[in-house]
């Protein structure tokens, strides 16, 4: 990992570490709130049962921050992982009814959390473009 990519991931890695452990507990109605709203988005995901799909999240989430953290991982593989998250996120922002305002990308007061996480795509495209880049430099 380039000293460069440090505060982005520890900053990044931080936040989703401590999202993953926040749904560890989530069962009941709250996974079913959150299975629902990503369903809804992503259809496959309903072959999961709620309290399933709740824990595969938090797991999923655990090992993304854990992998932001580790110096040991590299940028490119950290940096496709976040992406693919964050692409999820965004899906999740762009197919859920009311997120948006009518007939634009435009968040609705409801969207803003959501509409924010496409910083997650950035930076995980970030990471990747950067270590890409120098690979060939080094070369």
């Amino acid at each position: 990992m380039k000293l460069t990519h440090t505060p982005l991931r520890v900053s990044i890695g931080a936040f989703i570490l401590n999202s993953g452990l926040g749904k560890r507990s989530l069962e009941g109605q709250s996974a079913e709130a959150v299975h629902g709203m990503a369903s809804g988005a992503i259809p496959q995901l309903k072959q999961f049962e709620p309290d399933r799909f709740a824990k595969l999240l938090s797991r999923g989430e655990i090992a993304l921050g854990a992998a932001l953290l580790n110096p040991f991982v590299p940028s490119l593989l950290a940096g496709a992982a976040l992406t693919a998250f964050g692409a999820g996120l965004v899906q999740l922002y762009l197919k859920t009814p009311g997120m948006r305002e009518p007939n634009s990308l435009k968040p609705s007061q409801a969207g803003i959390g959501l509409a924010k996480d496409v910083w997650l795509v950035g930076a995980g495209l970030t990471l990747m473009l950067d270590a890409l880049t120098h690979r060939r430099l080094v070369r």
